[in-house]
């Protein structure tokens, strides 16, 4: 039945007609005088609105048409958690190779360089040393150097004879 069909006997009622010089309904007048048209949507229009909403921008009737729109977007938020987690792996993919690179102009290669950091207490992770390969030369050359003179400086140190550990065995 339409709504035009259950809205006839009613405006009839009230001695209005159902179309008026304005065209259309007047839901102001429906709702002052009959409680049967105010019905409260409960939670299942809640969930179709939610569900609707999310799937604007898709195509065909996944758009429009619930049942096809609730799968639609679930396996979209099933990509998208999916691919949230991929994202964060091509990041730090993306800075291992920079960082690689601009350790690899000065001779350095990427293992032994991050595994040296931490020794000379250059706490800088791997996204700043990314940016500063690609935006900061000559602050990424500085990093290059401090590890360099530390890694000379522990070499020198250990090269140099009569260490007390030895002098302590042979007495």
């Amino acid at each position: 039945m339409s709504l035009r069909a259950l809205l006839n006997p009613l405006w009839c009622r009230l001695g209005r007609p159902l179309r008026t010089a304005t065209r259309g309904l007047q839901p102001s007048n429906i709702a002052k005088e009959s409680p049967l048209l105010l019905q409260n949507r409960g939670f299942a229009s809640k969930k179709h609105k939610f569900i609707l909403k999310h799937s604007k921008g898709f195509r065909g009737r996944a758009k429009n048409c619930f049942t096809i729109a609730v799968r639609k977007v679930h396996k979209a938020w099933q990509y998208a958690y999916r691919d949230r987690k991929q994202q964060k792996r091509e990041w730090r993919k993306l800075w291992i190779q920079r960082v690689g690179a601009g350790f690899r102009q000065y001779g350095w290669s990427y293992s032994r360089a991050i595994h040296e950091l931490p020794k000379h207490n250059i706490q800088l992770n791997r996204k700043v040393l990314s940016e500063l390969a690609s935006n900061e030369p000559f602050a990424f050359k500085a990093i290059v150097d401090v590890l360099e003179h530390q890694h000379q400086h522990q070499q020198q140190n250990a090269q140099q004879p009569g260490d007390t550990n030895q002098e302590k065995s042979a007495a």
